[in-house]
């Protein structure tokens, strides 16, 4: 009788198969081969003709250096007060790998080595990392108070991992 006649070996052949399968889903493992570069100018805002004597500049609120976590990590992270007092955080020289499904996000934890810690506090989320590499800006919600919320986190969400974090001072 051959081997491939025999169901178990088909059955563990398919198996093996699943197992591949949903491991490559989740893991993603060619994101470490992979970089994403972004390059967005710092955030303009349009004013009419009468404010553009009386408004002021984008003003820097905080800011503070990205402390590698899970993944080593390198930039600045700077929250920005538009001239229409709109907030932006801007990640800038951001240097970290690619990963699946990484989020930005606001925190209310300080920035300490334990990265698990991240994600038991309060966070909110500014939306999906633009790109590993760069620089890039994200909308801060209007209702965001930033006394509560001192630090970001670049947070892979499928593993619950923190990449690196900063301190907003």
């Amino acid at each position: 009788m051959s081997i491939f006649r025999r169901p178990v070996i088909w059955l563990a052949a398919g198996l093996a198969l699943v197992v591949a399968s949903v491991g490559l889903y989740l893991f993603q493992p060619w994101r470490l081969f992979t970089t994403v570069t972004v390059d967005e100018a710092l955030p303009a805002v349009s004013v009419t003709p009468s404010a553009t004597r009386t408004a002021p500049g984008v003003m820097e609120v905080a800011s503070g250096e990205f402390r590698s976590h899970e993944h080593r990590t390198k930039g600045t992270a700077k929250i920005l007060r538009l001239a229409d007092g709109s907030r932006v955080l801007r990640i800038e020289k951001l240097d970290t790998s690619d990963g699946p499904d990484l989020r930005v996000w606001l925190t209310d934890r300080p920035v300490t080595d334990d990265w698990f810690s991240v994600g038991k506090g309060r966070s909110v989320e500014l939306g999906n990392l633009k790109g590993n590499k760069g620089n890039a800006n994200y909308a801060i919600p209007a209702d965001t108070d930033l006394d509560v919320f001192t630090s970001v986190t670049i947070w892979c969400k499928r593993f619950s991992v923190s990449f690196g974090a900063a301190a907003l001072t």
